[in-house]
């Protein structure tokens, strides 16, 4: 990337040994400009505002007029700038130097302001600027910019942020310089500073937050449900319980729920000022489509789909989606929809239409019929959506770990003869062990307890799932079998049955249906878990601790804030919407009301800080195994498993960042002990943001460069390629709803045989399947959604793309940087040459979908390839 103006002048500084904007060891050296001056030094600040909805460029308001008086009288924004050191005199914080901004200009991306100083020669460097906002509304401020005439000072500092206006909070906002400073390194003016800044952040844990508010603090779950509009919309906290585990999410204080005192009322959802950038041009072009769609766009189908359990009658009526599309209501043909979605819904002029129109999925326009053969079904679980359930069989016979009194007896009937059968004696059970043949999507004892709770629902059904494979000579997985489990009631005994594909019609059908309940469980543990819990869900006490105890200036601050932009914006819009009762969620996927529930009881049993790596990962499930002489340390079992393949290239890049990053600032390990604020923010992750697993064991400890760099690698991993791979092909794979169906609605036709029902699926086994899919209703709201989730904005922000501003003006880091952003260049054309090699079955062949969810880069829109930096849809 090449450096702004502003860059290579303060980069050109520094070779001159003046004031500078970057960090650490090299920084610590550089010298006090303004000191060594004979006279004061004329100083100019220019700052960048940039255009908000309803903001300081909004032409509308009784405070309009206002504000333009200010503007035109040079009183719009006052500013002050700090030292960076104490008086040597009395010992105390220099007096500041303050001006007012005048506005230089109005463009239409941004308006600048400028300001005029007069340091004297004993002020020093520049550490920070306090700035207030004149203006009644808020304001976006970009950045600022100081430089004298003969460039003895240049001086950047990146904003990013949202401004208050003083009539809000009297407080004045404080920039630091774009220096970092570890908290021993801190300058003696800016201490008091630092540490004030942070107690701002924290707040006082009190009181409703209001929205100009930039306070981070905890909360449990809440407020999914709604008990004070209806009963049926109670649902329980999540989070400080033992029966309900969950991550904390950023407290908002509204005031408690009538008929749940445990619960807080429904209302706008508190998100921290500087993580909701929704209002600034572009920014967050997806969060807003998604914002439109559960807004306008889902209403709107459920007034055209008026019966929600009527089902497609005919599989061209789905295809009927792709080719005609679903009128919705008339509109006027100027409606917002023709702006807001516009890759869905197509205008048609005569009588002022909207067509709701999907684009075929990349799956289904390279081969109609993959989604019903059985090839594709093993591929996917090793280059589909959620390639992270997959594990080898370890033990065999396959027992459930929960109790037989309760769910019936625990033995899976997935025997060691039919096994042996199914691979035509190529080998035993046994040697297949050995040799590490057999694998599993095991959804069986996470499920169970669920059927019969999820049965009493309307129009949904349930069952536990275990569904085994077998690894041919070619490095693709062949299902074996599929074992579906009711468990005991007090009226009726455990009813289990094994499906295998069988070459007669009914077994056949049979084994279709079998294969819809098992992909409905699949993508419900892929949305609630592989995606939701373990990116989003469980990210978000990582922010909040970082904004808590890290200052902006901290390094690690630093390198860790590109990671996490947007993602408690998209998180608060999810908790309103998405897994909120009665949300898309719910409506949609099978755990239905008990979909959280579900998920806090997977967070409780399964996740685990030290397994969020991927290596961690891949070995726990068997995948991999430690080998120093491999590439990365590791062996595949399976080598053809692309996830693992592209996403340990990513990793390893990654990795190498963060140690560049982290020896510079910390040469060794006593300072990362000895780091306050680390110490404290990684303390407040596992005791506040993940306090329900405060006190086990396998939570890492920080006290070398390795143990940070560990950390910090998975976390950022966990942002960026864990979270692009889960969710950047959801509508490619999921687009087309057959092949990975959210819901399951009917029971198997040979459970509780009933002549009626089994006369129906024997006449026309077709409606029986189409009858067990998602509804009309159902489904088209999945894929609308899908679509936008999938979808990368214009302005995306990409893996190793451009520097941070610090980045930029610190030699030893921007080389790093560089080595970083060149290497993820490179994966491009590794990732290229893997799709292209057709001994990799697994992602090269006749009508496959090349695997690209870990391509570093892409273009906007649906492209099912790109990892951004965070989880920013």
């Amino acid at each position: 990337m090449a450096l702004s103006s502003s860059a290579r002048r303060v980069r050109a500084s520094r070779r001159r040994r003046q004031i500078c904007c970057s960090s650490a060891a090299a920084e610590e050296s550089a010298p006090t400009v303004v000191a060594a001056a004979k006279r004061p030094v004329a100083v100019n600040a220019v700052l960048t505002v940039l255009p908000t909805v309803g903001g300081a460029f909004a032409h509308i308001g009784i405070t309009r007029g206002i504000d333009d008086i200010g503007d035109l009288l040079g009183k719009s924004l006052h500013l002050e700038l700090v030292s960076a050191e104490l008086d040597p005199v009395t010992g105390v914080e220099k007096k500041t130097i303050a001006a007012y901004a005048h506005k230089a200009n109005h463009g239409v991306d941004a308006a600048k302001y400028e300001a005029s100083f007069s340091v004297p020669p004993s002020f020093g460097e520049i550490g920070a600027v306090y700035v207030r906002n004149e203006h009644h509304k808020e304001m976006y401020l970009n950045d600022i910019v100081l430089s004298s005439a003969d460039d003895s000072i240049a001086v950047n500092i990146s904003c990013r942020s949202w401004l208050h206006s003083k009539f809000d909070n009297p407080e004045d906002r404080v920039f630091f310089t774009n220096k970092s400073y570890l908290p021993s390194q801190t300058p003696s003016g800016l201490q008091k500073l630092r540490k004030k800044e942070l107690e701002i952040l924290r707040g006082n844990g009190t009181g409703e937050r209001k929205k100009f508010e930039r306070i981070y603090d905890y909360d449990t779950y809440n407020d999914l449900g709604n008990p004070d509009k209806s009963p049926s919309l109670a649902r329980p906290v999540l989070g400080g319980s033992e029966a309900m585990p969950y991550p904390r999410r950023c407290r908002s204080g509204r005031p408690r729920s009538k008929k749940d005192p445990q619960s807080e009322q429904k209302g706008d959802v508190y998100v921290p000022r500087d993580e909701n950038f929704s209002e600034v041009k572009q920014v967050t072009f997806s969060a807003k489509t998604l914002r439109s769609v559960l807004h306008a766009l889902v209403p709107s189908l459920q007034t055209v789909l008026v019966d929600a359990k009527l089902g497609f009658p005919y599989f061209t009526a789905i295809d009927s989606l792709f080719d005609e599309g679903v009128p919705l209501p008339k509109q006027d043909v100027f409606h917002a929809f023709r702006t807001i979605v516009p890759r869905l819904v197509k205008a048609v002029t005569q009588g002022a239409h909207n067509i709701l129109q999907f684009e075929v999925p990349e799956m289904l326009e390279r081969d109609k019929f993959s989604w019903f053969r059985d090839e594709e079904f093993g591929r996917q679980t090793l280059a589909g959506l959620n390639p992270l359930s997959i594990q080898l069989v370890t033990e065999f016979p396959l027992v459930s770990k929960l109790d037989p009194d309760i769910y019936g007896p625990p033995e899976s009937l997935i025997t060691k003869e039919l096994i042996e059968r199914e691979i035509k004696g190529i080998m035993t059970v046994k040697e297949a062990l050995e040799q590490k043949k057999l694998f599993i999507l095991d959804y069986h004892d996470l499920f169970l307890p669920y059927v019969h709770k999820i049965r009493e629902l309307e129009d949904t059904t349930m069952y536990a799932s275990r569904t085994v494979f077998f690894l041919t000579p070619d490095d693709t997985l062949r299902p074996l079998a599929i074992e579906l489990t009711r468990p005991a009631s007090p009226t009726k005994p455990q009813w289990k049955q094994v499906f295998s594909p069988a070459w007669d019609a009914t077994g056949a059908w049979l084994w279709k249906l079998a294969k819809a309940h098992a992909l409905a469980h699949d993508s419900g543990y892929h949305q609630l878990v592989s995606h939701w819990l373990r990116t989003h869900c469980c990210v978000e006490p990582y922010i909040i601790a970082a904004n808590r105890q890290l200052s902006q200036m901290h390094p690690i601050y630093r390198l860790l804030h590109p990671h996490f932009r947007y993602t408690m914006e998209i998180n608060a819009l999810a908790r309103a919407y998405l897994i909120n009762a009665d949300g898309i969620i719910e409506q949609t996927f099978s755990p239905g009301k008990y979909s959280l529930e579900l998920c806090s009881v997977a967070y409780g049993k399964l996740w685990r800080f030290d397994t969020e790596s991927l290596p961690a990962d891949l070995i726990l499930r068997g995948m991999a195994v430690e080998d120093q002489a491999a590439e990365y340390g590791l062996k595949l079992t399976i080598e053809d498993y692309p996830y693992a393949q592209d996403g340990l290239l990513i990793w390893s890049t990654i990795k190498q960042w963060v140690t560049d990053y982290v020896n510079y600032y910390y040469p060794d390990a006593s300072r990362v002990k000895e780091d306050s604020e680390l110490q404290e923010w990684w303390t407040e992750v596992r005791t506040k943001g993940h306090a329900d697993k405060k006190d086990e064991p396998w939570w890492p400890v920080l006290n070398t460069q390795e143990d940070l760099i560990h950390v910090l690698t998975t976390i950022i991993w966990v942002a960026s390629g864990h979270h692009a791979a889960v969710n950047f092909g959801q509508y490619h794979y999921a687009g087309y709803f057959p092949n990975r169906p959210t819901i399951a609605r009917i029971n198997m036709p040979v459970e509780d045989f009933s002549d009626d029902e089994f006369a129906k699926f024997w006449a026309k086994p077709e409606i029986t399947l189409l009858h067990c899919y998602p509804s009309q209703i159902q489904a088209t709201i999945v894929m609308a959604i899908l679509d936008v989730l999938s979808t990368h904005a214009p302005d995306e922000e990409y893996l190793g793309r451009d520097p941070e501003a610090s980045w930029a003006q610190n030699p030893v880091i921007y080389a790093a940087f560089e080595r970083f952003s060149g290497r993820l260049k490179e994966i491009e054309g590794i990732i290229d040459g893997r799709n292209a090699n057709p001994e990799l079955k697994n992602r090269c062949g006749a009508g496959i979908v090349p695997y690209q969810l870990l391509k570093p880069y892409s273009e906007p829109g649906v492209t099912g390839k790109g990892v951004p930096n965070s989880i920013s849809i």
